[in-house]
């Protein structure tokens, strides 16, 4: 069984003061609306677990019901962090998971294809993270704004999601790393601490994240709405 995690429990802070992106309009839909259809879609997945902030329960459970997504079986509260959230899904899985996908909401360009070979790759090495290769020159600056050094940008991508492992992986790493490390930036990086391998699937450009009001407009440009 394949579960989809959708976390959309953030504060948004750089959206401006108490304003949840996730339920924004963007276009004819709330943000979240989208990533929800493109799993709801998917033939890969089975069951979504939705994660929100507690005060947005009820309207999650309208915007499932308004757009159809019968793969919602369950809406829960996040927790104060990302990882919080993210440990409340995993904690919410069926018994039957054998893999796992966790999502951000604020990424609404996300498409049923590249979900499917998350998941394709989970299956066959333990993990499939939606990553892309970094085009531009890339300066590593210690202190200030003065360079220290010029970084091989052939070795270097930026990671995004869906980010999806065998369910075994994903649960012993949040068993084992520390709440409170704030190197655990993502599902990734609490894999990697605890030695497993992470495998990379080539995303597009298009899947971009909602992080300050202006991506609102850049989204609805390149989804034409």
């Amino acid at each position: 069984m394949t579960t989809a995690i959708i976390v959309a429990a953030g504060r948004s802070e750089r959206m401006g003061s108490n304003i949840d992106k996730a339920f924004l309009s963007l276009g004819p839909r709330p943000v979240i609306a989208y990533s929800l259809m493109a799993f709801e879609s998917c033939p890969d997945i089975d069951s979504i677990i939705l994660v929100v902030r507690k005060d947005q329960l009820i309207a999650a459970q309208g915007v499932a019901k308004m757009f159809g997504c019968r793969k919602v079986g369950t809406i829960i509260a996040g927790g104060s962090c990302r990882q919080a959230s993210v440990r409340n899904g995993i904690k919410a899985c069926d018994p039957d998971t054998d893999i796992v996908c966790v999502h951000d909401a604020a990424r609404p360009c996300v498409t049923a294809e590249l979900i499917s070979e998350t998941v394709r790759t989970a299956r066959r090495t333990g993990s499939g993270v939606a990553a892309r290769k970094v085009t531009d020159t890339v300066k590593f600056v210690e202190h200030g704004q003065v360079v220290s050094s010029t970084l091989d940008r052939n070795k270097i991508w930026t990671v995004q999601t869906p980010q999806t492992f065998k369910f075994e992986i994903l649960k012993k790493a949040f068993d084992a790393v520390d709440p409170a490390d704030e190197r655990i930036t993502d599902e990734a990086s609490a894999v990697e601490l605890c030695g497993g391998t992470v495998h990379l699937v080539q995303s597009t450009t298009l899947n971009i994240k909602i992080t300050v009001a202006s991506d609102l407009q850049t989204v609805a440009k390149i989804m034409g709405i």
